[in-house]
């Protein structure tokens, strides 16, 4: 494929900066049509991102014969079904992550893409991204030493509630889970970026505060074939006064703390007694290299980083997490 013509299926918050621009800043790449079941909501993204066509409904943009590429940024209840529709017409897939409700739908995606032959890639961009790549780099490198664990710590005040009204983010039905289920992916995936994948995990959840229905803590406890440890917290009902964002890698000659999701903090790398803070220019669309690394794959230039079966790895890990809590809940996964 020279050309990559784009169709975005939803068009909510992550594709108006994250992502949805991008797509007009690289060679060979252009965003031709947009989709959102709100037609009037179809019609304003398309105005005001220049996209010439708009849909009401996702079979009529997947079947546009201009889109030969397909992005779904829909919520992850209907990624499944989506990734099957576009797999089906023979139109490469960039789906949002997470990659779906669970990994069980996640194979089902796999499956479908490989049956029709076309790629399919998923958005957990942050292994493109400067500061992450470098932490990379410098674990590569063996700047401290041989990794010996890693940890998670990720507070958050509860999200709000207005009108009785509860976001699809911590709506299961439609979320596949909380908070948790929406950031936890982000990081889990870097760790599979940076140390290979998770082979074993396991973990707790619970709803402290009965503010909404899904989980609101989890702890998590998991292991690499190499070796290294890692641990996980998270808590999304604390005091905006606890709130906290760090991951730590502890190696035999240093360590290495940095934020996951405040890109601005600066990565720390501590090595004996001298103490170095790195800090990096992120992409005004934080979504562009990744995307750039999909559009140079389907030319045929290079190669993506997250793949369908990356993606599905880190959902196996959440599914491990979360398994007994799913099970309390009556939930399958």
């Amino acid at each position: 494929m020279k050309q990559i013509n784009w169709g975005i299926i939803g068009t909510g918050d992550v594709t108006e900066v994250k992502s949805g621009p991008a797509f007009n800043k690289i060679a060979g790449s252009k965003l031709v049509a947009v989709m959102r079941r709100d037609a009037e909501k179809a019609a304003d993204y398309a105005r005001r991102h220049g996209v010439h066509t708009w849909y009401s409904d996702a079979q009529q943009l997947i079947n546009d014969p201009q889109v030969n590429a397909v992005y779904i940024a829909t919520p992850p209840s209907s990624h499944a079904e989506y990734t099957k529709l576009a797999a089906a017409a023979g139109k490469p897939v960039y789906v949002e992550k997470p990659m779906a409700m669970n990994y069980e739908e996640c194979t089902r995606m796999i499956e479908a893409c490989e049956e029709a032959n076309v790629p399919l890639f998923v958005a957990y961009y942050r292994r493109c991204l400067p500061n992450f790549v470098k932490i990379k780099e410098l674990l590569n490198n063996g700047t401290i030493g041989e990794i010996r664990c890693v940890n998670i710590r990720l507070f958050f005040p509860p999200p709000a509630i207005t009108n009785g009204q509860i976001p699809w983010r911590i709506n299961p039905s439609i979320s596949g889970g909380g908070i948790f289920y929406d950031l936890a992916p982000h990081q889990l995936d870097l760790l599979d970026y940076w140390f290979g994948p998770i082979t074993a995990a396991t973990g707790m959840a619970a709803n402290q505060s009965g503010v909404y229905a899904a989980e609101d803590i989890v702890s998590a406890i998991f292991s690499f074939s190499n070796g290294v440890l890692g641990t996980g917290l998270w808590c999304f009902t604390v005091d905006k006064s606890q709130q906290t964002d760090q991951g730590e890698i502890i190696g035999s000659k240093g360590r290495i703390t940095f934020s996951f999701f405040d890109l601005a903090v600066p990565v720390r790398v501590e090595t004996g007694s001298q103490t170095d803070e790195l800090t990096f220019t992120m992409p005004v669309n934080v979504q562009h290299p990744l995307i750039q690394t999909i559009v140079e794959e389907l030319q045929g230039t290079g190669k993506c980083p997250s793949t369908g079966v990356s993606g599905a790895r880190t959902a196996k890990v959440m599914d491990d997490i979360m398994g007994e809590w799913y099970k309390q809940q009556k939930r399958e996964i």
